[in-house]
């Protein structure tokens, strides 16, 4: 068929978009949720905290927040995560900021794990900007 790659696209039409992926249930975002504790308090982690976003952001229903005191301790969360998740079934995780900075994210899909060092988890005050006190008016 005679024409460049552009007009055979245009000719073709518009691209099928992938149908959304189906919503975890709530009993496996609990047991998701379940793990991702475990792990960070196997590994010391200080301070964890599990917020609900659900019908407040459109990234993720739930965020975990933890500190670790060095960055290898917050490596190594991160690492550890990761494979007790993968032995869970849950194989689609992404991993930001593993290579010794002062926070790592780690995108779960509907759980998003943000790790700090205490003076990063200061300065971003994720717990604050999400947590329900927010949603209550000030009286």
């Amino acid at each position: 068929m005679p024409g460049t790659p552009r007009k055979k696209a245009t000719i073709a039409g518009p691209r099928a978009r992938k149908p959304a992926a189906p919503k975890t249930t709530q009993p496996e975002l609990d047991r998701m949720q379940s793990i991702i504790v475990a792990s960070l308090e196997d590994d010391k982690a200080e301070d964890i905290i599990a917020l609900d976003l659900a019908g407040r952001a459109s990234f993720a229903d739930r965020m975990v927040v933890a500190t670790g005191l060095a960055d290898r301790q917050i490596a190594a969360m991160a690492t550890h995560l990761s494979e007790k998740m993968h032995e869970a079934g849950f194989k689609k995780l992404r991993i930001e900021g593993a290579n010794g900075t002062d926070w790592v994210l780690i995108d779960a899909g509907d759980i998003i794990i943000h790790l700090f060092k205490p003076e990063a988890r200061g300065l971003y005050a994720l717990e604050k900007m999400w947590g329900p006190d927010l949603d209550e008016p000030e009286g």
